[in-house]
């Protein structure tokens, strides 16, 4: 964990300790999209008491020795792991989510039309999310490769083609917000997932699946936005040697 919590920004406090996002999410505290405010800022936002957040992160047990989290990671690593747990994870639950939702929109529509709405909202997420991943893919997540391999042989320029990575970054972590603002809408219009008295096995089973789908989009943005991203601006800003010296 880091020093001074109170000074630090929430994003930090989870790159050091992933244990700590759970410790947010139960205060309500943002710390992926929101990631770069004061854990003091944070705690105002959240209308949550600063010294409850810093002792519940405080009980935390000690990590076992030789432990590392992902902030410790190689950058193709982090690659790797947010390819293979959370885009895969993304590509695998979106239609079965989409066909749940639908099926309640036809059941259970007439008595929640707000079910209407959340379907609506989920499928548009879906295929943004669909476009991002793919940019992710085949257009970012390599140029960061070349630029971390560059920066291992120490010299020369490297030449971008977006001028700087922050002008792409900076888009991916816009649409990172409008994918949680989207989420945002859908877990007020189900009340936090909340399961109606007349709700069918379904209608539960697609409550605790969007659920587990925007725990699963904070981490994934989490780790984008404040581990993965300013390591490349780090890199990028880093001092080269000339070719040949």
């Amino acid at each position: 964990m880091v020093d001074r919590l109170e000074d630090a920004t929430v994003g930090e406090i989870v790159a050091a300790d992933s244990r700590a996002a759970g410790v947010f999410d139960r205060f309500g505290i943002d710390f992926c999209c929101g990631g770069r405010r004061s854990l003091t800022d944070a705690c105002r936002s959240a209308a949550a008491d600063p010294s409850a957040v810093v002792n519940a992160l405080g009980t935390l047990p000690p990590r076992a020795q030789g432990h590392t989290d992902v902030g410790d990671w190689r950058l193709d690593r982090i690659i790797d792991h947010i390819i293979a747990t959370h885009h895969s994870y993304v590509r695998s639950v979106i239609p079965t989510i989409s066909c749940h939702l639908a099926t309640l929109r036809d059941v259970h529509g007439a008595r929640h039309p707000e079910l209407a709405c959340i379907a609506t909202v989920f499928d548009e997420l879906g295929a943004d999310l669909e476009q991002h991943l793919a940019k992710e893919e085949h257009v970012i997540f390599p140029y960061i490769r070349d630029l971390a391999e560059h920066a291992e042989r120490g010299f020369g320029v490297f030449l971008s083609p977006f001028g700087t990575v922050e002008t792409p970054l900076a888009m991916l972590e816009r649409e990172h917000r409008e994918a949680a603002d989207e989420m945002r809408v859908i877990r007020e219009l189900t009340d936090g997932y909340a399961v109606p008295a007349d709700g069918c096995a379904t209608y539960a089973a697609c409550m605790s699946e969007l659920e587990e789908f925007e725990h699963d989009l904070h981490q994934h943005v989490h780790l984008e936005n404040n581990v993965l991203f300013p390591k490349a601006v780090a890199l990028e800003h880093a001092p080269r040697l000339p070719n040949g010296r």
